[in-house]
Parts: C-alpha cells; sequence; structure tokens
C-alpha cells in the first residue's frame, strides 16, 4: 500500500481558509492533511517541521510564498508551492470557500498522481 502524500494548506492565521481546506480534504484515504498559519498570531504557526513534512504545498495568495521564501528558504528547500489565490474573505467552511478550494487543489492532486 502506497503511503499517504503529505499536504500542508497555509495561509495567515490559520483561522479560516487553511483549516476549511485541511477539513474538507482530512477524511480522504490518499492523503495526511495539516494546515497552519504564517502569523506570529496564527492559530497553529507554521514551522521548518510543518515544511519537511510536506509532499504538497498550498498557500492561499502570492503574499504567503513570498514570506514563505523569505522565512524559511532553507526549511523549504526545492520544494514547489502551490498559490491557490483564494482570498481572505470567507468564513470557516463557507460553501463558496469550499467550492474554491475543490476546484484549485483537486486538479493539483491529480497532476502530483496522488493515488
Amino acid at each position: 500500500m502506497t503511503p499517504p502524500t503529505n499536504i500542508l494548506f497555509v495561509c495567515s492565521k490559520n483561522l479560516w481558509r487553511s483549516p476549511t481546506a485541511e477539513r474538507v480534504y482530512s477524511n480522504d484515504p490518499r492523503l495526511a492533511v495539516r494546515s497552519r498559519g504564517l502569523s506570529p498570531k496564527a492559530a497553529r504557526r507554521i514551522s521548518p517541521t510543518d515544511l519537511k513534512w510536506a509532499d504538497v504545498i498550498c498557500v492561499m495568495e502570492y503574499e504567503h510564498l513570498a514570506k514563505l521564501r523569505s522565512q524559511y528558504r532553507s526549511a523549504l528547500g526545492q520544494r514547489r508551492v502551490h498559490v491557490l489565490e483564494i482570498p481572505d474573505k470567507y468564513p470557516f467552511m463557507d460553501p463558496r470557500l469550499i467550492k474554491l478550494i475543490q476546484e484549485r487543489v483537486d486538479p493539483l492532486l491529480d497532476e502530483c498522481s496522488v493515488e
């Protein structure tokens, strides 16, 4: 049996977007899922350990990509980071947010050949 693909979702404060993505994919047997935030005030703040754990990293905005690269360059290594382009305007588990996440993440999972 193939081990699950580790997918890390990242937003600012780990309150709405990344926890929603984590919840949406938490029961997918192909995946092990975490969500983290970049802000010092994040509910669960990202660490180098999270980045090293991840096979796939998804950030919500280009600003998050820039912060990851500047603050965690060595832990990030050569890992590709996918920018989902989801603005911070939806509450946790909002149906519109769920739809956006699925529309943007499902093709990445196919591309990464998560089986």
